[in-house]
């Protein structure tokens, strides 16, 4: 498995598993928990997960399946923006880590910005780390604005921005992924086949055709193209996540890149930051 290093040096598979949606269907649990197990077995070991899916029942269900597999795993959670002040992350973080089943949280994030000041969640996060409870901290959904004033408020130590990203998201290839690449700060691509959408477009199904790929695959190997991107999908059964995990042994050719790029254009002007 292909790996993105973060800022501290520890290095993260490129394709992770995501969960938004994940433990809310009592008829899909066994499903969902042999999907996440097998998508470990295939190194995909990060887990993306939040407080806000499910009001918890995702981070319930990561710890069902995986518990006994934890020290494999590089775990992701994200906290509300009314939970991100000083007092309230520790407590958010602390019945995470609860619906988990762990003793820490390898990588902790501001899910969205919100009226906290980005200092005060700064100093939250940093005082989790030094506590063990978080591992590593960063962002979800902060634009370059936004992740200027974080460095400004004392965050040199956030290891990634977690954005809306895939080919039909481009606008951050203007202006906020470059600036993320100068300072060694990975992307981490929600929604990279924009939560299905994308499997209906017959210029990516010409393009995947020809690749002798699935649409699907086409799409996060397009997302993983760079150095710095890691791409974290949901899969709810075994064989999707299967079809996942070969995405990432697949190498686009620039003619392949070009071609999609052109089938998805960027928009010509920069624009902000989009959210689902």
């Amino acid at each position: 498995m292909k790996t993105v290093t973060l800022p501290g040096g520890e290095q993260v598979p490129v394709l992770g598993q995501g969960t938004w949606k994940v433990g809310e269907r009592r008829d899909k649990r066994a499903d969902e928990i042999a999907a996440l197990q097998a998508g470990v077995d295939l190194g995909m070991t990060l887990i993306d997960t939040a407080e806000m899916y499910g009001e918890g029942a995702a981070e319930q269900l990561v710890g069902e399946a995986l518990g006994s597999r934890r020290d494999k795993l590089f775990l992701v959670s994200k906290a509300y923006p009314h939970n991100a002040s000083r007092d309230r992350l520790a407590q958010a973080c602390e019945a995470s880590l609860k619906r988990l089943g762990t003793d820490r949280i390898d990588l902790y994030l501001l899910h969205w910005r919100g009226s906290v000041p980005l200092a005060d969640t700064v100093e939250g996060m940093e005082r989790l780390k030094r506590e063990g409870k978080i591992r590593y901290w960063g962002v979800s959904n902060l634009d370059t604005d936004d992740m200027e004033e974080l460095l400004e408020a004392g965050g040199a130590g956030c290891a990634t921005d977690q954005i809306l990203y895939n080919l039909t998201r481009r606008g951050p290839e203007h202006d906020l992924l470059p600036w993320l690449s100068r300072r060694g700060i990975p992307v981490m691509a929600y929604s990279p086949i924009e939560q299905g959408r994308l499997l209906g477009s017959r210029s990516l199904a010409a393009i995947a055709e020809s690749v002798g790929a699935t649409p699907a695959q086409v799409a996060l190997a397009w997302t993983m193209r760079g150095e710095q991107i890691i791409a974290i999908p949901k899969a709810g059964t075994v064989a999707h996540v299967e079809d996942n995990r070969a995405a990432a042994d697949l190498i686009l050719s620039g003619d392949q890149v070009a071609a999609l790029e052109a089938a998805f254009p960027r928009p010509q002007h920069p624009t902000p930051l989009q959210m689902l």
